[in-house]
């Protein structure tokens, strides 16, 4: 069993950055697909990104803007020229497969999450 812990949330202003990190315990994460996902008041959990051995991938809405890493059982989400509309909850994910996930289904283990909210 995967647990997985968010942190670095916060309140900034609109164009500042934050840097969410994701550590993963009690399973073999190294490997596997990670993301980012995040579920703002109302809506429905979106994908944010997505890193696997080939690279990491983005959103529409926050590709240019946002960075997906990892090191070895930790995953990073670096978010720059944050905007209000990014205000949610952000969520990490793994899945047991190396392949790239880009829906909630594809994903067999969530964090708990982290506020992230963006004022004006």
């Amino acid at each position: 069993q995967v647990q997985l812990v968010e942190s670095g949330g916060g309140l900034v202003q609109a164009g500042d950055s934050l840097r969410l990190s994701c550590a993963a315990s009690g399973g073999t994460a190294g490997n596997s697909a990670m993301g980012w996902f995040r579920q703002a008041p109302g809506k429905e959990r979106e994908f944010v990104a997505t890193i696997n051995w080939s690279g990491g991938y983005y959103a529409d809405s926050v590709k240019g803007r946002f960075t997906i890493s990892r090191d070895n059982a930790k995953v990073y989400l670096q978010m720059n020229s944050l905007k209000p509309e990014d205000t949610a909850v952000y969520y990490c994910a793994a899945r047991r497969g190396y392949e790239l996930g880009y829906s909630v289904t594809d994903y067999d283990y969530w964090g708990q999450g982290t506020q992230v909210t963006v004022s004006s």
